[in-house]
C-alpha cells in the first residue's frame, strides 16, 4: 500500500469516509484551542512490540486534511518495532496533527495489530508446506487495509470478495442440491480460469467433492485425525485447505494432517490492536 496510485485508487475514499465520521462539522475541542494555523510537530511512539503495518495509511490521513504535512517515518511496514521506539515524526499545522490524530492511530494500531497476530502464527507454520491464509471475516470497509496487513505479518490473502472466487459453502451445498450438483453447476456457470472450491464436512463429502472434480477442497470443523484421513483419500487430486475456528492457541493440532492451506479468521476478527500514541506535541 505504499504505491501511490494503490492508495489513491484503493484507500483515499475509505480514509476519507473514517474522517467524515469523526468530523461532521468541525473539531470543535481544537478549534477551541488553537483558533489560527500554527506549525507543529509530534513523535509517533511505539508502546509494546510487534510488527509495524500502516504508516503509509497513517501519513496519508494528514494529507488527506493538508497535503502540506510532513510525516518522517524511521521505520516501514513489515519491521518489528519495540516498545518506547519512535516510529515516526509528523509536521504541520498543528490543527491538523490533533483532529487526524484518532482516525490515523485508529488505522495503524488495527493494521499492525493484525500483522503481529498474524506474524506470530505464520511462525507456528514454518518449516512445513502449508500456508496460512486469511478470510472474508473482516471489519466492514476496512477489508483493504485488513488484508494488506497479514500479507505484512506473513500471511497469504484468500479471495478478497464474493467476485473473485469460488468457494461452495454448506448453504450453496444445501441450495444446489448436494455437491457433486453444486460443483457441476458452478463449473457450468463460471469462466474456465475459475477454480472450484468446496467446503466438506466429512468423508463421504470428501469423496462425493474429488470425484466431482473440485479443485480445492476445504475440510471444515474436523477432527485432526479425520481430516488427515481426508488428506489420504485426495491424495493429491485436488489441493487442501483446513478451516473452522483455527486460532495461534490450536493450529500446531493440524499440522500433520498435511494441507496445503490452513484459513484463519483470527487473523483479522480476533487480533488485538497494537498500542501506538502520539505524544509531544509542540510548536515550532
Amino acid at each position: 500500500m505504499n504505491n501511490p496510485i494503490t492508495m489513491k485508487l484503493n484507500a483515499d475514499e475509505l480514509i476519507l469516509q473514517a474522517l467524515r465520521e469523526d468530523i461532521t462539522s468541525e473539531d470543535i475541542t481544537t478549534n477551541a484551542v488553537m483558533p489560527k494555523p500554527c506549525e507543529g510537530q509530534v513523535d509517533l511512539i511505539c508502546k509494546q512490540d510487534g510488527i509495524l503495518a500502516g504508516i503509509d495509511v497513517f501519513r496519508r490521513v494528514f494529507e488527506l486534511l493538508n497535503e502540506n504535512t510532513q510525516t518522517e517515518a524511521f521505520a516501514k511496514d513489515g519491521d518489528p518495532v519495540k516498545k518506547g521506539m519512535k516510529i515516526a515524526v509528523v509536521t504541520g499545522d498543528i490543527r491538523v496533527l490533533l483532529s487526524g490524530e484518532r482516525v490515523a492511530l485508529n488505522y495503524l494500531q488495527r493494521m499492525s495489530g493484525i500483522a503481529t497476530y498474524t506474524n506470530s502464527v505464520a511462525a507456528l507454520l514454518k518449516g512445513s508446506k502449508t500456508k496460512l491464509l486469511d478470510t472474508r471475516k473482516t471489519t466492514p470497509n476496512m477489508r483493504v487495509f485488513e488484508k494488506y496487513a497479514v500479507k505484512v505479518g506473513g500471511g497469504c490473502n484468500h479471495r478478497y470478495n464474493l467476485s473473485d472466487g469460488i468457494l461452495l459453502k454448506d448453504n450453496h451445498i444445501g441450495a444446489a442440491g448436494g455437491v457433486k450438483k453444486a460443483i457441476d453447476m458452478a463449473r457450468e456457470y463460471a469462466p474456465f480460469v475459475r477454480k472450484i472450491e468446496i467446503e466438506v464436512e466429512n468423508l463421504d463429502m470428501v469423496k462425493e467433492a474429488v470425484e466431482a472434480g473440485a479443485d480445492i477442497i476445504m475440510l471444515d470443523n474436523m477432527d485432526p485425525d479425520t481430516m488427515k484421513k481426508a488428506v489420504e483419500l485426495i491424495g493429491g487430486r485436488a489441493q487442501t485447505e483446513c478451516s473452522g475456528n483455527v486460532t495461534k492457541e490450536n493450529i500446531s493440532r493440524y499440522l500433520d494432517a498435511g494441507v496445503d492451506f490452513i484459513s484463519s479468521g483470527a487473523l483479522t476478527h480476533s487480533a488485538p490492536i497494537l498500542d501506538i500514541s502520539m505524544k509531544n506535541l509542540h510548536a515550532l
